[in-house]
């Protein structure tokens, strides 16, 4: 029976030592080899801020979508600006139009081509006034 000890003692010393090594390794020195090998993850620095990195990349995606979605906006700002400016440009043509249209001249030469009875009145217009009555 004490043989059987004497087997089991060495063994544990060699676990506590390789559990030694790997601490010395997690807690030393960040290495190239260690950020290329992958063994950064498992790093006590990697482990204790674990939710301050989540926290981070969950600010850095929010921040990339509101950027995208403000950019979305503007695109969408000035394409509106610009069919404001189209629609501007078609009102004014239209009034010329009917400015052209509604003149007395345009509106005589219509008359005398369609051949209707209505004439140029003779004598001007004028304005019947009523009689304000006193009470």
């Amino acid at each position: 029976m004490t043989a059987m000890m004497e087997q089991q003692e060495p063994k544990e010393p060699k676990m506590e030592q390789g559990k030694d090594q790997d601490r010395q390794q997690n807690s030393g020195h960040i290495t190239f080899k260690s950020i290329l090998g992958g063994d950064i993850l498992a790093h006590d620095f990697l482990k204790r801020q674990t939710n301050l990195l989540i926290l981070i990349v969950l600010l850095t995606i929010l921040y990339i979508d509101n950027r995208y979605a403000s950019q979305q906006e503007l695109i969408e700002i000035d394409r509106l600006k610009k069919e404001l400016i189209d629609t501007k440009y078609d009102a004014l043509t239209i009034s010329s139009e009917l400015t052209e249209r509604s003149r007395q001249s345009r509106i005589e030469e219509y008359i005398a081509t369609e051949g209707t009875p209505l004439q140029i009145a003779a004598t001007p217009p004028y304005l019947i006034k009523e009689k304000k009555e006193d009470k």
